[in-house]
């Protein structure tokens, strides 16, 4: 992949971000949603890049747009699967809570797990964690190792976990082992990356979101040298059937690194739509638009903050019917 793919993709990004943020707060997740969605759909348009869809907004007769298999960018330059959640966090947006992104991810054609829509198993940590951990183990164990690797004590280390009834018990193993929690309504994607930044506060994820999203987080972990590691849990005979379709021959084995982004070459890309611990949200002050965003390339290591105020052109209608 070019170098200069990187700078293209947070175009898009931005994009979305400026789009769905100005429906924050409005308790319209959907709207938001195709905001983001038209954004980042229309600045593929003008990217250099043969992208195919891996991971999108769903399969060609549920989504008008960015669906699997879509081809995106200017028809030249490098051939690359694409993976795409143009609002992480449709939910927290219509809230107007914490860590909504945009988010991308880009790898070498061929080398990104076609993740089925269906829950993951997930646990991912930063650098320090990488080798020390395994889904297998127990979460005390998984804890007692971390907190060796990273000098500290258990009762040092902050777990993220989604507020999900389904996490009762890793819950209670993560108090019972001593360790702290940070549970979060929604957005695993924001929650895995800020296992590799210190100043976010947090060290270890656990619990079970969305694969696809697992696959986009890898992306950006394998920028950091951080590590997740996943196992699907399909909920019915459609959705082992639907792995099957896919390729993925054992749906209980467990996905590490090179299973969810394969080679040595990757491009993830984000912009904050409301504020988190990493990204600052999208700001709008008359007619220009603030926002921030990291862009990361797995093959040169480079990790990059981006401050950007863009000239909007006029302020959108607003105004919905009840």
């Amino acid at each position: 992949m070019e170098r200069s793919l990187s700078m293209e993709l947070v175009r898009v990004t931005e994009a979305a971000a400026l789009a769905s943020a100005r429906w924050m707060g409005r308790g319209r997740k959907d709207e938001a949603d195709d905001a983001a969605t038209t954004a980042m759909r229309r600045v593929f348009d003008t990217v250099p890049m043969q992208g195919t869809v891996v991971i999108g907004e769903g399969e060609m007769d549920e989504a008008p747009m960015l669906y699997i298999g879509e081809k995106l960018g200017m028809g030249y330059g490098p051939e690359v699967d694409v993976a795409v959640d143009p609002l992480e966090g449709t939910n927290i947006v219509a809230k107007g809570t914490w860590n909504a992104l945009s988010v991308l991810a880009v790898a070498d054609h061929g080398n990104l797990l076609h993740a089925p829509d269906m829950y993951m198993d997930k646990l991912a940590v930063g650098p320090a964690g990488v080798g020390h951990v395994d889904i297998n183990a127990p979460v005390k164990d998984n804890l007692r190792a971390l907190a060796k690797a990273l000098n500290r004590d258990v009762s040092d280390l902050v777990a993220i976990i989604l507020d999900r009834d389904r996490h009762a018990k890793i819950i209670h193993e993560v108090r019972e082992a001593g360790a702290r929690i940070k549970l979060i309504s929604d957005g695993d994607v924001a929650a895995a990356i800020n296992t590799a930044f210190e100043n976010t506060g947090v060290d270890i994820l656990f619990g079970t979101g969305g694969a696809p999203e697992g696959v986009i987080a890898a992306v950006a972990l394998k920028c950091l040298g951080g590590e997740i590691q996943g196992r699907l849990v399909p909920q019915s005979q459609e959705e082992l059937d639907r792995c099957k379709k896919m390729g993925i021959v054992n749906p209980n084995q467990v996905l590490r690194m090179e299973d969810l982004v394969r080679g040595d070459d990757a491009i993830f890309a984000a912009t904050g739509v409301t504020d988190g611990e990493l990204l600052r949200g999208v700001r709008f002050k008359g007619n220009v638009g603030s926002t921030q965003s990291v862009v990361m390339r797995a093959k040169s290591g480079t990790v990059r903050f981006i401050n950007a105020d863009h000239r909007l052109e006029r302020k959108p209608n607003m105004v919905v019917e009840e």
